[in-house]
């Protein structure tokens, strides 16, 4: 139904279904003479002709509507796009202003769906406040039951929803406190040992400086330092077999040298990159074989100095690229709906996933950069990328290819997060978005995570999100429009 549709008020006409008529449909079978004579009195008839719109998605439900004949389509509107769920010619089935027996708790009541008229269409009509008051007056403890089970399910939705958003933030915080630890520790270790290093560098000094060494001789050693270290900072990186043997013909030159500690100054020699030319170099330019020794150690305390510093540099640099992802996953100190490109918050939501996703677990990012910017609440949005690549996680049991892609399709920007897990059935695939329902053992899934999921992408942006299902491919694609939605 387009945006330019409207409900066409077709006249009821009071007291044209007798009781007799009444009691053919299904719904009103066994009610009583004075039962059917009430409704009869209290209803009314409605012709529609055929492209008719009986009523309409999000306008007050304020009728119930029972089919005597026709065809109906009832529709939900998904994004821009009318999404037919129902088509049918039975007579006798129902629909409107179904939930009118409910005792008010405040919340405007409002169709669900837009009904159609695909033929020409005769209802029987209660107003919902006579509907509700059939309810509630001769079916009391029905009344109860619905009640009990609607409301129920409701305090219940919103209770688990509650205590699935602390779990995940728990889980959410104990991996970033995870993650954080690795490079806090690393940057701790490396300045104990920078520490150690700088303290055997002043020693060196101080035995170069009191070893009768020229003035000149000093000064060309100072400048022999800078040369190494800007040497190793161009060495091109090796691979660790390609070290261990750079270690070797190190070791093996300082040996013949009688350089003391041979092997462990060639290992730091061979992490920074030097190579046996080097060493032919500093064996030049220091000239005296007595202070060949002192010389290399002092360099090699210098190299040590460099790598450590570039280890707490990286250490420190992640800690910070940690927390600008936490961040920018939850969205801290910036605007609820906001213009966005979407690969921020994926790669975000990975950052906040990766000690669960792990190391068996591949992940393949096949993003198009060109998609343009979209009007989006991004930390909803990092709510639903959460719970996608943790189900995905969770279905390869650790060990598989997660694959997320972007691209685009007409007007709308496409996420897909493919999973090479065991699939899901075809009995249970029209059933994941459902509330409460869940694959996963008792105790450790909700049933909220897809519905939740299914409910900002559809209710809050005015996107899709589908599932396609076999052994070893799932893939749940979601469609964001690229413009703002229309207003209802």
């Amino acid at each position: 139904m387009s945006d330019t549709d409207e409900v066409k008020l077709v006249p009821c006409e009071p007291g044209v279904l007798p009781p007799s008529e009444l009691r053919t449909l299904f719904l009103f079978e066994k009610l009583t003479d004075e039962q059917l004579q009430w409704i009869s009195d209290h209803g009314c008839t409605m012709h529609m002709p055929a492209g008719g719109v009986v009523i309409q998605e999000g306008d007050p439900a304020e009728q119930f509507f029972v089919l005597l004949s026709g065809t109906i389509a009832l529709s939900r509107k998904v994004g821009q796009d009318d999404v037919q769920t129902t088509r049918t010619e039975q007579r006798g089935v129902y629909m409107g202003a179904t939930n009118a027996y409910l005792r008010d708790d405040g919340v405007p009541r409002r169709y669900m769906a837009s009904m159609r008229a695909l033929d020409d269409s005769d209802f029987f009509v209660l107003s919902a406040e006579d509907f509700g008051h059939i309810m509630r007056e001769w079916f009391p403890m029905a009344v109860h039951l619905l009640e009990g089970l609607t409301l129920g399910m409701r305090s219940s939705q919103a209770a688990i929803s509650e205590r699935q958003r602390l779990t995940a933030l728990g889980a959410l915080s104990a991996g970033l406190m995870h993650e954080l630890n690795n490079p806090a520790a690393a940057a701790s270790r490396a300045t104990a040992s920078l520490r150690q290093r700088v303290a055997g560098m002043r020693h060196k000094l101080g035995m170069l400086a009191a070893g009768k060494v020229a003035p000149d001789r000093l000064v060309e050693l100072v400048a022999l330092q800078e040369d190494v270290i800007e040497r190793a900072a161009k060495a091109p990186t090796l691979t660790a077999m390609q070290v261990a043997d750079r270690e070797d013909e190190l070791g093996d030159w300082m040996d013949e040298r009688n350089v003391t500690g041979a092997w462990d100054l060639a290992a730091v020699f061979a992490q920074g990159g030097l190579d046996l030319d080097c060493l032919n170099d500093m064996e030049a330019r220091v000239g005296s074989p007595e202070l060949l020794d002192q010389a290399i150690h002092w360099i090699g305390y210098a190299l040590e100095t460099e790598q450590l510093m570039t280890d707490i540099e990286d250490a420190t640099s992640r800690v910070s690229s940690l927390v600008a992802s936490a961040k920018q996953y939850s969205q801290m100190d910036r605007a609820a709906h906001q213009w966005i490109d979407v690969h921020t918050g994926l790669d975000s939501t990975l950052v906040m996933l990766n000690h669960k996703i792990g190391t068996g677990v591949k992940v393949v990012k096949d993003y198009d950069r060109s998609l343009p910017q979209i009007p989006a609440h991004p930390a909803e949005l990092n709510q639903v990328w959460t719970n996608l690549i943790d189900n995905a996680v969770q279905a390869m049991n650790g060990a598989g290819t997660l694959t997320i892609k972007t691209y685009r399709e007409d007007d709308h920007v496409i996420v897909s997060v493919g999973d090479t897990g065991p699939g899901v059935p075809d009995a249970l695939k029209k059933r994941v978005f459902e509330p409460f329902f869940t694959t996963k053992p008792v105790g450790e899934g909700t049933g909220l995570g897809l519905d939740i999921s299914y409910r900002i992408v559809v209710n809050g942006h005015g996107g899709d999100i589908r599932l396609e299902s076999k052994p070893g491919d799932t893939k749940f694609t979601v469609r964001l429009p690229l413009n703002e939605p229309a207003s209802a």
